[in-house]
């Protein structure tokens, strides 16, 4: 099995680990607020954040500082997954499982789009063409003017695009940190606002019984170990060979919403779904074709 098959087969495992995750998460809502289960998810999420960096060739390489020229947007791109992370909890225990998730899937669309402003991108027609075709799929997800439209449904699309955000500051960062160590940045800021979250929205739940406890464990535990699935993947191929199946999420969404909580909402996601990951493979498709060509023109021949 060639590294690339090894990695994608990784990224898939690390979508169906963020769904079990999520599962738990809808499952614990009806008893504890999104800022808490954040909160929760996080402090967990810790332990292995500080194993990936640890187990970094890069940083030990580089004398094992945790220090950044640009922490100050590093903990800003940990103040934007604080909302991220409270934004998608909540919508979790509002919409359908695959509505909620689904929605979520528009970030690859608002990266393109925001690149433009915030990276000085030139996007041509074509991705353009695919950020339309994908935002319209969002608007028939979401439902504007339809008899069960919910202003609920746009929690997963502010969720969307905090994660968005968050992609495209991580491309503002300088080359020299590790990306460990800047994962850690993040989860740890995302730590505290969702601790300060938690409290400014009422505090702490007490626990009902140890059940609950462990399924806030195996909530931290699974979304945790899914991260570190998914730099696994990263380091063993390019993010363009990966990106395409990340799409994947929606159908298994969709599966598991009807197995778990018997949700069908065809009529909520279909024919939007589809326009969705079309533009999102779209996007997918024309960045790996300059990348082809950019590789062409400067390999020396």
């Amino acid at each position: 099995m060639s590294r690339t098959t090894l990695a994608i087969l990784y990224s898939l495992f690390a979508i169906l680990l963020f769904d079990g995750m999520g599962l738990i998460i809808k499952h614990l809502s009806g008893s504890y607020g999104a800022a808490e289960l954040s909160a929760y998810r996080n402090l967990v999420g810790l332990i292995p954040a500080l194993l990936v960096l640890w187990t970094s060739r890069d940083w030990h390489a580089k004398g094992r500082s945790l220090h950044m020229r640009q922490w100050k947007l590093a903990l800003l791109r940990g103040l934007i997954l604080t909302f991220a992370q409270y934004f998608f909890y909540l919508s979790l225990g509002i919409l359908t499982f695959a509505t909620a998730s689904t929605i979520s899937y528009s970030n690859a669309v608002f990266v393109t789009a925001l690149a433009v402003p915030l990276l000085g991108e030139k996007v041509g027609l074509v991705r353009w063409a695919a950020v339309l075709v994908g935002f319209a799929g969002v608007v028939m997800i979401v439902g504007p003017g339809r008899d069960s439209f919910s202003l609920a449904a746009l929690l997963p699309l502010g969720a969307a695009l905090c994660y968005a955000l968050t992609a495209v500051t991580a491309r503002m960062m300088d080359d020299g940190p590790p990306t460990a160590l800047i994962n850690l940045y993040s989860t740890g800021v995302a730590t505290l606002g969702a601790l300060v979250l938690t409290l400014a929205t009422g505090g702490f739940t007490p626990m009902q019984d140890g059940t609950d406890l462990l399924w806030i464990v195996a909530m931290g535990g699974l979304g945790g170990f899914a991260v570190l699935v998914l730099v696994t993947a990263y380091r063993m191929t390019e993010q363009s060979n990966l990106a395409p199946f990340g799409y994947f999420g929606i159908p298994l969404a969709f599966v598991l919403g009807w197995l778990f909580y018997g949700e069908a909402p065809w009529s909520e996601l279909f024919p939007g779904a589809l326009l969705l990951a079309g533009g999102g493979l779209l996007i997918i498709w024309r960045e790996r074709q300059m990348n082809a060509a950019g590789r062409e023109v400067t390999t020396p021949k």
